[in-house]
């Protein structure tokens, strides 16, 4: 495992970027990679990607010294060891509504003492060739990123707890979820859901964790820094569809040779 760079720009209250990828495709990423991104995201809840891909996606990160991330499907201690037994350098865990929620992510993140992650000799811990397994045990507990989603009433209700929680990094929005949750479907720019999303983010200010946001374009990303988030992801797809939208409306219509 190397030296996870989001994390520790995290740590020294820098402010870091990431791509959310739902693709199992090692390519997509590593193109991806040669832009300066800070980390990417592989999508296990809401893409396709399973642990197998899971473990290209982190390799084609690697090469290119991009901190390889993912989002595992559910709060489950044999989910998450399988994405973080291919080498992901720390997850997003969604629906974490509670502070026993938040305590079990860690756990099952963490290894022993703070956690109860099982241990064995896979990619993760370069299938104990690199170092012995208990020099890789305290790397891998310093280095390893948790990330919990804020995205429905009963988490933010529990967050004064959660933020208590010894291990959690980063406190993030999900817009869509949360506005769902909060009886506004799809609609996170309304007032309501605005007014929550500020009250998570006045909480997660007083904490020693960063604030994260998933953001639609630049001016978002901007708004939501302004705003005290250090965490921005944002989606392939809000960067791919307005820039190819562009092209196609710079070009059709242009008549050959002119």
């Amino acid at each position: 495992m190397m030296h996870n760079v989001a994390k520790a720009r995290l740590k020294r209250g820098e402010i870091v970027h990431g791509c959310f990828v739902r693709y199992p495709d090692a390519t997509l990423a590593e193109v991806l990679c040669l832009q300066p991104w800070d980390f990417l995201l592989f999508d296990g809840e809401h893409g396709t990607i399973e642990p197998r891909d899971c473990e290209h996606l982190v390799r084609a990160a690697e090469l290119r010294g991009v901190t390889p991330l993912v989002r595992v499907p559910a709060n489950q201690p044999a989910i998450i060891l399988r994405y973080l037994d291919t080498g992901a350098y720390g997850l997003h865990v969604p629906w974490v509504n509670s502070a026993a929620e938040a305590e079990a992510a860690v756990r099952a993140v963490k290894y022993q003492p703070r956690g109860q992650r099982g241990l064995a000799a896979v990619r993760a811990a370069d299938f104990g060739q690199t170092m012995p397994l208990s020099d890789y045990v305290a790397r891998a507990n310093a280095e390893t990123l948790v990330v919990l989603h804020v995205e429905t009433v009963q988490a933010v209700a529990a967050l004064s707890d959660m933020l208590a929680i010894d291990g959690v990094d980063v406190l993030f929005i999900g817009p869509t979820d949360l506005s769902h949750s909060l009886g506004y479907p799809g609609q996170p720019q309304h007032p309501e859901v605005q007014a929550v999303m500020q009250q998570i983010a006045a909480q997660v200010a007083q904490s020693d964790k960063a604030l994260g946001i998933l953001v639609q374009n630049a001016d978002a990303a901007r708004e939501w820094i302004t705003r005290g988030a250090r965490y921005i992801a944002t989606g392939v797809e809000a960067l791919l569809a307005p820039a190819m939208r562009n092209y196609l409306e710079r070009v059709r219509g242009v008549r050959q040779g002119r």
